[in-house]
């Protein structure tokens, strides 16, 4: 098994390797815990947080959201094959449900709420997929979860459902 790579607000119940957060809102929590002292934080550059000490920037700024922001650090850290966990895209009930672990906590949104457009999610995911050709990415899905089909198209892209990524694991 290889570096985890984790987003946002997963630093409350699970230290990863790597935790991406691009949101100013999710920096100010981190920094509040003080969770950057002793763990690798990535973020972009902001003024908010020149006095902020610990985090680590990209230099330049991808401008993205956390998961492609995660995902495309992974891909130049060349591993080559990284398993996508927790973009499901169009959320609940077509979109109509927002679908997140953390909903209902601070700095999220409520699981009542609408989903998040993801147009631009898909395209930063796709971006990272297609400029490496040389990985083998894996999204983990449940039976009957959207697929975009920008993604299907990508010979690097792959689905694997939750059971079978709990069956490949357990054999590890």
């Amino acid at each position: 098994m290889g570096p985890i790579y984790g987003c946002n607000a997963l630093y409350r119940e699970f230290n990863p390797d790597f935790l991406i957060a691009v949101d100013v809102k999710m920096i100010i929590e981190i920094n509040r815990a003080g969770y950057q002292n002793k763990n690798e934080v990535w973020t972009n550059p902001n003024r908010m947080f020149e006095k902020m000490e610990g985090f680590n920037f990209f230099h330049p700024s991808k401008g993205w959201s956390s998961g492609p922001t995660a995902l495309w650090l992974a891909a130049k850290h060349n591993n080559k094959r990284i398993f996508i966990l927790g973009f499901d895209y169009k959320g609940l009930d077509a979109g109509k449900k927002f679908n997140n672990i953390y909903a209902d906590s601070p700095n999220y949104k409520k699981s009542s709420d609408n989903a998040t457009f993801f147009g631009n999610w898909m395209r930063q995911t796709r971006t990272v997929i297609f400029e490496n050709p040389n990985i083998e990415f894996i999204r983990i899905i449940e039976k009957n979860t959207y697929c975009p089909e920008e993604l299907e198209k990508l010979d690097n892209y792959y689905t694997l459902e939750k059971d079978k990524f709990f069956e490949y694991f357990r054999i590890m």
